[in-house]
């Protein structure tokens, strides 16, 4: 299943999961007699290809090769979205949220609140949202900046910000020397978690098609101004503003995790290490998902209402992975995050 659902691994990543694959191989043969493997193999496989087969009509099947689709026209209009420097880029996946979703009965079975109403008079709360954008991001403290690249999870330089929350999930297993049950059920809650953030908030930011910071401060405030020059962080990405998905899957994430795991869940986030920049510690999940979602307003790619009505969309989707029902486990109340 993991070779079929990335057909375009590298070479490096093949080998290292035929590696894992001779290594879980070994160890069984060793431990476990010959006709209980068989037995066990041929039911996992079982089991992976019907996963497989059913993954491949949920409409995203194969989307990496129509990521920019030609065919999508951008409604135009005042307050609409617009590509954004320094590519220019066509709009990345504009089709995703309409993808079957694990456990949301649609991609819009978690409405966020409406934006507010566009505007560029000097006073209205559209126009104060951009002014903190464009304030916030002239004057970043260190910190700050380090939140910025931190949580900026680029596609390609990074395993993206789904993966971040999967590498936060590695490192608290190992710290707590999880059982294999306990590994697949946390896997499987934060990944249907992820899967079901990114088509909901997909779905609402191609529904209002919301003009970028950026795009808005250049036309209204300052014409010079450009985030990456500013702040050496983040690149605003290929798509429209609202809702922040930072701050939706990072909320979902939340959630899920916290109810693995404790509410006041204390960890220290290592994911890049290997990039040089500084582990950040942080007293609970929730805490690491605002940290998350207010990186975008760092960074300047969000208004702050994207943030906060995307963590409580995110807040929602966590909310209907709980009450699903895994073998062995009770369905969880309803949590309100501390935010």
């Amino acid at each position: 299943t993991v070779r079929a659902q990335f057909p375009t691994a590298s070479a490096e990543n093949l080998t290292a999961v035929a590696a894992l694959e001779e290594e879980i191989n070994n160890f069984y043969a060793t431990t476990t007699d010959a006709q209980t493997v068989a037995r066990s193999v041929a039911w996992g496989q079982a089991v992976a290809d019907a996963v497989y087969r059913w993954s491949l009509t949920d409409g995203g099947n194969g989307g990496y090769t129509r990521s920019f689709p030609e065919d999508y026209a951008p409604p135009t209009g005042v307050g609409m979205w617009v590509s954004t420097p320094p590519n220019f880029s066509r709009a990345l996946q504009p089709y995703w949220g309409e993808n079957r979703p694990f456990v949301l009965p649609s991609g819009d079975g978690c409405p966020a609140l409406p934006p507010p109403t566009y505007s560029t008079l000097r006073g209205s709360a559209f126009y104060r949202e951009a002014w903190e954008v464009y304030t916030t991001a002239a004057n970043l403290d260190e910190d700050q900046l380090a939140i910025a690249r931190f949580w900026a999870d680029d596609p390609g330089l990074t395993s993206t910000p789904p993966g971040h929350w999967m590498s936060i999930l590695n490192r608290v297993l190992v710290e707590q020397n999880g059982t294999l049950d306990r590994a697949a059920e946390a896997y499987a809650k934060l990944g249907i978690g992820l899967a079901d953030a990114f088509i909901s908030c997909w779905k609402t930011k191609y529904a209002y098609n919301l003009i970028r910071p950026i795009s808005y401060i250049q036309d209204v405030i300052d014409p010079t101004w450009n985030t990456p020059d500013i702040t050496d962080a983040v690149v605003t990405p290929p798509f429209p503003e609202y809702t922040s998905g930072h701050s939706v899957q990072s909320a979902a994430a939340a959630v899920i995790l916290t109810d693995l795991f404790g509410e006041d869940y204390a960890f220290i986030d290592h994911t890049h290490d290997a990039r040089g920049y500084a582990a950040r510690s942080y007293p609970s999940f929730m805490a690491a998902a605002n940290e998350a979602a207010i990186s975008r307003l760092y960074g300047g790619i969000h208004y702050r209402a994207a943030i906060e009505n995307g963590l409580a969309q995110g807040e929602c989707i966590g909310n209907h992975v709980l009450a699903l029902r895994f073998q062995g486990s009770q369905v969880a109340p309803l949590l309100v995050m501390r935010r």
